[in-house]
């Protein structure tokens, strides 16, 4: 049964009786994974574009987590199952640290840097980094971007969605 959608801080969130898929829309680049792997879930000809009845929980996961710039995120409407959840899955659970001996320290991992280049869209990079560009330069921590390839993005270095509009095509 599909609860009511609400709106969260920076989105909306989508629920169904297991789990509750976030949409960030200011993330969001259209890269379009969710709506063309699993159209009968998110559909953005509809209002609301996401029915969390249009396919089971498992492949609705399996969607969100193909998703590069974590516009869509999810959780376990029963917070104990998000102890067991990757971090990269979703962004809205708390994680505990393992458990240490009195004499044990682990070091801090340094989390991997990755870049996608999106099919006919921007490169997304992931991670904690600098990036430099036309004399400036910004920190990002733990966070992604979308660098623009087509050229037509208005705020350069950065994707707009852009590419859609001129048609940029790989």
């Amino acid at each position: 049964m599909e609860k009511e959608n609400k709106k969260f801080t920076g989105g909306r969130r989508y629920s169904n009786d297991e789990i509750t898929v976030f949409w960030k829309p200011t993330a969001c680049v259209h890269a379009s994974y969710c709506y063309r792997e699993l159209l009968e879930v998110f559909d953005p000809g509809r209002r609301p574009w996401i029915d969390m009845n249009g396919s089971t929980t498992d492949k609705i996961i399996e969607i969100v987590n193909m998703c590069p710039t974590e516009a869509l995120t999810w959780k376990w409407n029963e917070d104990a199952k998000n102890d067991s959840v990757d971090k990269d899955q979703t962004n809205h659970v708390k994680f505990r640290r393992p458990e240490l001996s009195n004499t044990q320290a682990l070091p801090e991992p340094v989390p991997p840097v990755t870049a996608k280049v999106m099919i006919d869209g921007p490169i997304v990079i992931k991670g904690s980094f600098t990036l430099c560009y036309d004399g400036i330069t910004k920190e990002v921590k733990e966070s992604l971007v979308s660098l623009c390839r087509c050229g037509a993005s208005d705020h350069p270095p950065f994707c707009d969605g852009r590419h859609r509009k001129v048609g940029f095509i790989d």
